[in-house]
């Protein structure tokens, strides 16, 4: 759909860019029947990946064979794929690599709106926001003088301005986003990437072969994804640079802050570094290339001040409540790498496989505010056996609960008269209805929480024993944990053991401690 609307009547909802995030929400606004529209600024959907990233290979991964046919737990293995009802309409039928190509996901993610019907106006960069007084609709101006408005504004642009650090004359270096991947181009040069995440060390990996010297600085330490277990640290994919580091290639990490940056008459550069690991020493390094690798903010501009977003996180971030509303204005919603305000750094709400299940978690908290949708769940006996049993299947199953570990919880609500409802896939803060305050229990999958400060191919580390339940709370590993909450009172914790290949179903194990778990709290509750 490329035409311009303009509506009698608000729409219930708009949403701005026509990525993963807008694509899946609109996915399920369509399901619904709802009045919507996607705004997206080109002329296809998933434009981010047209240029990002830049050596065109994505680090999400791909798994198309897990010896299974459970297309459940096939989903935690498929880091790219967004959620519907069409089997279809997999990102694993459109690659076999197990880091694809950036243009497949171009591909999937058009294939994906064409065969969902999503209504999407293109050429429609969104330029200024307002909103009406008293709360009223939400008017959006697109670069062609059209206007949209809605009662509700989802915001799911992503982060599209570059985060650069405050260093004087970096404005003289190259960004990430513009800067040459030919690595021809860089023969004999010496190097300086600035950035010590994925695009950095991507940048200069792509340049081990033709450069004379690379330097890869930053002012923290280099963060390993498998020690951390967030993705969006260094993934192993990307650090064959450490290796020419370690073993003496000329090339180097800079433990330091980059202070000034001079560019010389000649196009050189002259580059100020105080080395963190020296007592502070500074140096000044010549360098023929700078390249800026320091990620990506959200860009608040287009906003009117009456109702634009309070910022975190060094203003790169929207302010989000369990609801993925802004703190500061009401009707404004944020989904997909925009939402990663709420782990960031920790979880997956920055990436496919983490946002597609807080959209949906989104969608049924606008169904349920605004169009009194329940909550999507189903009754249960509130008797300990029945509630252990309904909590392991979910837990072996589930992978909203694998990918958004910590962030999203199943919940059961007793009703006090031997009966429950089993809800699933709640923001774990998300408070009052549909959960209530009479109490109820949060069922997530969750890391030690030391897990990041344990070396995990330390074989001398000390491990628990994967039948050792009365020590489940010391594991590293992701593995369930159910909370009671009440009133009044600090929550009732049970962890279940962690085991190497997840699987949560030994009647001693697994089931006997958390159905003996469930009984105290049912005595301990006052009738």
């Amino acid at each position: 759909m490329t035409e311009a609307y303009v509506p009698d009547n608000a729409l219930d909802y708009l949403v701005i860019g026509a990525g993963p995030a807008g694509l899946q929400l609109g996915y399920f606004l369509e399901k619904a029947s709802r009045s919507y529209l996607i705004l997206e600024a080109g002329p296809t959907p998933g434009m981010f990946f047209r240029t990002f990233p830049r050596h065109r290979t994505l680090i999400s991964i791909n798994k198309r064979y897990n010896g299974t046919s459970d297309p459940e737990l096939n989903l935690r293995m498929d880091w790219n794929s967004l959620l519907s009802d069409d089997p279809d309409l997999l990102f694993t039928r459109y690659s076999e690599r197990y880091f694809p190509a950036a243009d497949d996901m171009v591909r999937y993610l058009a294939d994906y709106a064409a065969a969902c019907g999503l209504r999407i106006v293109h050429d429609a960069r969104a330029v200024h926001i307002t909103r009406a007084p008293g709360l009223g609709p939400f008017r959006v101006a697109d670069e062609h003088g059209r206007t949209y408005e809605a009662k509700r504004l989802i915001v799911a642009t992503g982060v599209t301005r570059p985060n650069i650090p405050e260093i004087p004359g970096i404005e003289t270096a190259e960004p990430y986003g513009t800067a040459a991947t030919d690595p021809s181009g860089y023969v004999n040069q010496r190097v300086l990437v600035i950035g010590k995440g994925n695009s950095a060390f991507e940048t200069a990996d792509n340049l081990v072969e033709t450069a004379a010297v690379i330097h890869v600085a930053g002012p923290n330490s280099v963060r390993m994804a498998w020690r951390t277990h967030f993705v969006g640290h260094l993934r192993a994919v990307n650090n064959n640079f450490l290796d020419t580091y370690q073993l003496k290639s000329q090339n180097a990490v800079l433990d330091g802050s980059v202070k000034r940056i001079e560019r010389q008459a000649d196009g050189s550069y002259l580059v100020t570094v105080s080395f963190a690991r020296a007592d502070e020493v500074t140096k000044d390094i010549p360098y023929d290339r700078v390249i800026v690798c320091t990620g990506f903010r959200f860009d608040a501009s287009i906003f009117d001040n009456g109702c634009r977003p309070e910022l975190m996180i060094q203003d790169r971030f929207p302010a989000l409540t369990p609801a993925y509303e802004s703190v500061s204005v009401p009707g404004l919603y944020f989904a997909g790498t925009l939402t990663q305000s709420r782990d960031f750094k920790r979880g997956t709400s920055g990436f496919i496989h983490g946002f597609r299940y807080g959209t949906r978690a989104l969608h049924r908290i606008l169904e349920h505010r605004y169009h009194g949708v329940p909550w999507p769940g189903r009754e249960l006996s509130a008797d300990p056996e029945a509630m252990a049993a309904a909590v392991l299947d979910r837990v072996n199953r589930s992978s909203a609960l694998w990918q958004q570990f910590g962030l999203l919880a199943d919940v059961i609500v007793p009703d006090g008269r031997g009966g429950a409802r089993y809800l699933e896939e709640l923001p774990v803060d998300l408070a009052g209805p549909p959960i209530g305050d009479a109490g109820h229990f949060a069922i997530t999958l969750e890391y030690g929480p030391e897990h990041d400060k344990v070396d995990p191919f330390d074989i001398a580390v000390g491990r628990i024993r994967q039948s050792d339940s009365a020590r489940a709370h010391e594991g590293h590993y992701l593995h369930p944990v159910v909370r009671h909450h009440r009133s009044g009172a600090p929550a009732a914790v049970h962890h279940i053991t962690e085991n190497l290949e997840n699987d949560w179903t030994s009647p001693e194990v697994h089931l006997a401690p958390l159905r003996a778990f469930f009984a105290r709290q049912a005595a301990s509750v006052p009738a």
